[in-house]
This record gives structure tokens, sequence and C-alpha cells, in this order.
């Protein structure tokens, strides 16, 4: 008779644990949703390959909301890496050789907001490259967004930063000496995927992309990394930052981990989301760490 009510205790614990057992590299669960409010659809088989991960697709868009208000207007130019578009801004008055960034979109695409955020790079004095994912497309609504996100080809996706590094470092306008990768979420994502497939690279920024957390994995990385996360972010939560803190640790990747009490796409440049305090912050964190591998002696 008192089996069942311990069978009923024992449960949660039980629940629990076959969560934490998920593979090192899986992507963060979905966050319970509040008191009240419906539970998210239960997320399809194959997750685990899904861009968005675990959460499901309702539960991503709802993650992201594109900014209406206009960006200052583009001041660098279109160039061809992989058989795609690029958005190349050059520091003003500069002359080769220049360090050189490569520059990923979240997940509106190559759109406005992202070409002034690499001019903004620029005007810190690197040769800012934004790589185009989406071959031409530019999300407008979540739909188009989560569209084109899935649509992108792993070996292609792989391909097309690794030649946006080769032309940071081989074009006679740049010449870099050293280079590094920064994007926002779907971008932070390829930002350590870079990472982890091009050894030459000097530093990497991941704003809260999907992270990997197996330390046999990320010891590929050579670059040193700095990873930026918000601790109310529930499609990164605070519990995965740490295993992916940990398994950088245990692989030898040298890096720092940023945490702010903000939400998911909170520094986004194409994003409704954008906190202002926190995004500021970790900007100057973010310029002082590519200032010292990019720039130092």
């Amino acid at each position: 008779m008192k089996l069942r009510p311990l069978l009923r205790r024992l449960a949660a614990p039980l629940a629990l644990l076959a969560a934490t057992a998920c593979s090192a590299s899986s992507p963060p669960p979905a966050a319970e949703p509040p008191a009240g409010a419906a539970a998210p659809a239960p997320a399809p088989a194959g997750a685990a390959d899904s861009p968005t991960g675990l959460l499901s697709e309702e539960d991503f868009k709802a993650l992201h909301q594109l900014r209406s208000d206009k960006a200052p207007p583009a001041r660098g130019q279109t160039v061809e890496v992989a058989g795609t578009r690029a958005y190349l801004s050059l520091p003003r008055d500069a002359k080769a050789p220049v360090p050189g960034l490569v520059v990923i979109h979240e997940w509106w695409g190559l759109n406005e907001h992202i070409k002034h955020w690499t001019d903004r790079l620029a005007e810190d004095g690197y040769a800012a490259l934004a790589v185009d994912m989406y071959g031409g497309k530019v999300a407008t609504t979540p739909d188009d967004a989560m569209a084109a996100m899935k649509a992108v080809d792993e070996a292609k996706g792989i391909e097309i930063v690794r030649a946006a590094h080769r032309f940071l470092s081989t074009d006679a306008r740049v010449s870099a000496p050293r280079t590094g990768s920064i994007g926002w979420c779907f971008g932070g994502a390829w930002s350590l995927k870079l990472a982890l497939n091009e050894p030459e690279l000097d530093a990497a920024v991941i704003y809260y992309g999907r992270l990997v957390t197996d330390p046999a994995q990320l010891k590929a990385i050579k670059a040193p990394v700095l990873g930026v996360f918000g601790n109310k972010d529930k499609g990164i939560p605070p519990e995965v930052v740490n295993e992916f803190d940990k398994a950088l640790h245990d692989a030898g990747v040298e890096h720092e981990v940023l945490r702010y009490e903000a939400d998911h796409a909170f520094a986004n440049p194409s994003g409704e989301r954008y906190d202002t305090k926190a995004a500021a912050d970790s900007w100057e964190k973010v310029r002082s760490f590519l200032a010292a591998k990019l720039k130092g002696g």
C-alpha cells in the first residue's frame, strides 16, 4: 500500500535525472512556462538537430522581434564570398594590413542593422566583413526568418564563414594579420562554428548562440573565446552557459563568460528587445577583448 506514494515522491527526481542525461552537446531545453500559462508544444522528434534546439518553433519565434526603426545609411560595399554576397566595411583612411572581423548576422539575415553594426566595427579599426548565410534573403517576419534559418546547409555555411576568413587574410585592401569573428543568436552559434573549424582564427565573440558543451569537440578551438549571455534567456539558460564554461575550461580553451540580468537578444542589432544598459556594457567589454586579441602587440 505504501509503494504508490513512494513512487510518486520519486517521480520528480527521476524526471530531472532523465532530463540532465542528455548529451553535453545537445541544445538547451525550454524553460517551464509561468504558472497558468499554456505549456509549449513538445519538441518534435529529431529536435536535437533542429536550429531551434529543444524549443518549439513558436517558442523560438517568441524570443525575437524585429526593430521597426531605420538604421543609419550603410557606408561599406558589397563583395563576393564563396559565391554569396557579403558586406565589407573598412576603417576610414586605413591602409592594409588591418585586423579583420567576420560578422555573422542573427536570424533576420544581412539587413541594414547588421550593416550598421559592421560599420561600427570598422570605425573601431577593423576590416569588418558581414557574411550572408541566407543567400540574399532578408526576413521581415518570424515565419520568413524561421524558413531562412532552417534552409541553411551546414556544410555550405562552414564554407562561407571560412571563405570570409580567407578573404580578410588575403584581400589586398585588408591583408589581416589577425582575425576574429562575432555573431548574435544564430550568428553567435556560427561564430562558434567558425572557431571550431578555422584554426587560424585569433578571437571569437559569441552572443547567446546555440552552444557546444562537449570538451572533446571544443578542443578544436585555438582562438580565445568571449561569450555574452543573459540570465533571463529561456533559450540559452544559465545552466547551459555553466556547462559551456566548464567544457571550455576542461578543453583548455582560453575564454571568458559575461552574464547580464537580461533576456535573449538583448544586444541584437536587429532586435526589438535591445537592452541599452546591458548591450552598452557588453559592447565595451567586447571592444576591449577584440582590441587585446587582434590589435595587441
